[in-house]
């Protein structure tokens, strides 16, 4: 029989949940490895711009030693909101105020600046994790296969595998649910130089431009491009009615949800420099929890999977292995303390959250929106001027 490779502790997914808790247990003098499905950490692009809030993304990359590098790599004005109606009509424009209490920073960019703080051999990149199971006789060890046939034993296993986590099921028998919003995708490069009407409806940082059960959103980015997200309300099949591989017969399906509404917003569809990439949106249920089970645990998306529609996911993921990593090193030789005192604390945390997520989708694809948006602004800018603190949702 051969002896799998053994690890102390393992970290399935190498997102930026994952790859903080690596970071934050680095500082704390305990190594760890990252197993990533992904060939190389260049071999994709990232993902937009991201806010990274004060009491979450903050707070874990403090904890990681990288906040004042992370500063120097903000989007300055990101933090500018505007919302427009479906004719395209300016109803709030919120200027960046440079208090950085939610800055904008490419997604890749985090994530270049927590590979750069780990040592180079943490993570382990093209492993796919195929498979995880508890080791009979060995309370706490599980081993886990790769689908290129090898694995590895390891005595504390971290899920930071996202919405399809091969490592949920050792805990839980929950599924992502569709949520009944899809997504469609584009992006428009040098949008100020070639895309002026559009770039000027998106502003500076971030758009809402909602109608209903149809909302754009989207978010100006560092190289000038316009990153665009079309939300609909609609049955789970509807995508399938289009055929994305041919891009002229989407935009003219997609921009049927957009009859009426202004030429600057439809633009950001028809105009689109990029192919139009179709997304479900899909949710684990509020307030998921499981039972504490020995040597494993779970983190960001694997743990509490949410809509994107409060800017919660990214910062929770990484707070989650900021927390769990500061668990686990204040409790030396002791786990399954660890991981005790981290899911206590998850857990409600994580079903606020979600709870605040799913308020926050209805209030944007709400059939009078974006009314209930602005009230939402108004109230915060009241309480901000009352000296009551706020943030933007």
């Amino acid at each position: 029989m051969t002896l799998l490779p053994h690890y102390p502790i393992a970290i399935v997914g190498g997102g930026l949940g994952g790859l903080t808790a690596a970071a934050v247990l680095h500082v704390n003098g305990i190594e760890s490895t990252v197993f990533e499905l992904e060939a190389g950490r260049h071999v994709r692009t990232q993902g937009g711009m991201l806010d990274i809030h004060q009491g979450t993304g903050q707070k874990a990359l403090d904890a990681a030693g990288l906040f004042e590098v992370f500063l120097k790599h903000i989007l300055p004005g990101g933090e500018a909101t505007r919302i427009l109606d479906r004719s395209g009509a300016v109803l709030l424009n919120e200027e960046d105020n440079g208090e950085a209490g939610r800055p904008e920073i490419e997604r890749g960019t985090l994530r270049e600046l927590l590979l750069d703080a780990l040592p180079a051999h943490t993570v382990n990149w093209g492993s796919k994790v195929t498979a995880a199971r508890a080791v009979e006789g060995r309370p706490g060890r599980h081993e886990v296969q790769l689908a290129d046939g090898t694995g590895f034993t390891t005595d504390l296993l971290i899920g930071a595998d996202g919405a399809w986590s091969r490592i949920r099921p050792l805990v839980s028998d929950a599924v992502p649910a569709y949520s009944g919003i899809s997504f469609i995708e584009a992006d428009l490069f040098e949008a100020d130089a070639r895309h002026p009407v559009e770039a000027e409806a998106m502003g500076g940082g971030m758009l809402f431009a909602l109608g209903g059960d149809t909302g754009i959103m989207g978010h100006r980015e560092p190289d000038g491009s316009l990153h665009v997200y079309l939300g609909h309300r609609s049955e789970e099949a509807w995508i399938d009615t289009i055929d994305f591989n041919n891009d002229a017969a989407a935009k003219v399906a997609v921009l049927r949800l957009l009859d009426g509404w202004g030429e600057n917003l439809r633009g950001l569809i028809a105009n689109a420099d990029t192919m139009l990439t179709p997304r479900h949106i899909h949710a684990l249920p509020v307030g998921h929890s499981w039972p504490r089970v020995p040597g494993v645990t779970l983190i960001g998306d694997a743990a509490h999977l949410m809509s994107p529609f409060a800017g919660e996911g990214a910062n929770l993921a990484m707070y989650d292995g900021a927390e769990l990593a500061r668990a686990i090193a204040e409790h030396p030789g002791a786990t399954e303390d660890a991981l005790a005192q981290y899911e206590t604390e998850l857990f409600p945390r994580s079903e606020a959250s979600a709870s605040e997520t799913a308020e926050s989708m209805e209030l944007i694809f709400a059939p009078d929106a974006p009314k209930g948006l602005l009230e939402m602004f108004e109230m915060i800018a009241t309480l901000t001027a009352q000296g009551a603190g706020g943030g933007e949702p």
